[in-house]
């Protein structure tokens, strides 16, 4: 089975009802047998943008129900995102957020192919190609 995780920037995209070529691919991959995935960072992240508290317990009830990737080792994940970022300003590639480094290293992690609508992570992936990034083709 192919599962697929998904940034933020692309559920923000979809929640915003935005029409970008990101959010018509998730579009697709939640009508398909293709499974959505988050980490606990991206279901903060979400969680974050509420503009109430009845969202905020509306996003947790949807968005609880995904498949949840973590890390067995948390310190070795935050390890490899700070050397992710470091090689990434190394070679003259500042993340506009480490965050995208600690997502970006979770994917590679478990080995899943990453959605997303933010530049950062095609850097990231310039630098680092075990990153896989996820496209619309691929739908």
């Amino acid at each position: 089975m192919t599962i697929v995780l998904v940034d933020t920037s692309a559920w923000i995209g979809l929640l915003r009802n935005v029409n970008r070529p990101v959010v018509q691919t998730l579009k697709r991959l939640l009508d398909s047998d293709i499974l959505v995935a988050l980490t606990p960072l991206i279901f903060q992240e979400i969680l974050q943008g509420a503009g109430s508290a009845a969202h905020f317990a509306t996003l947790q009830r949807y968005f609880a129900d995904l498949p949840m990737f973590a890390s067995p080792n948390p310190l070795a994940t935050h390890v490899a995102a700070a050397n992710l970022y470091c090689r990434c300003r190394w070679a003259g590639v500042t993340p506009r957020s480490a965050n995208d480094c600690l997502i970006a290293a979770m994917a590679i992690e478990h080995d899943l192919a990453l959605l997303h609508d933010d530049r950062d992570f095609e850097q990231i992936a310039w630098i680092e190609p075990q990153l896989r990034l996820f496209s619309a083709e691929q739908a």
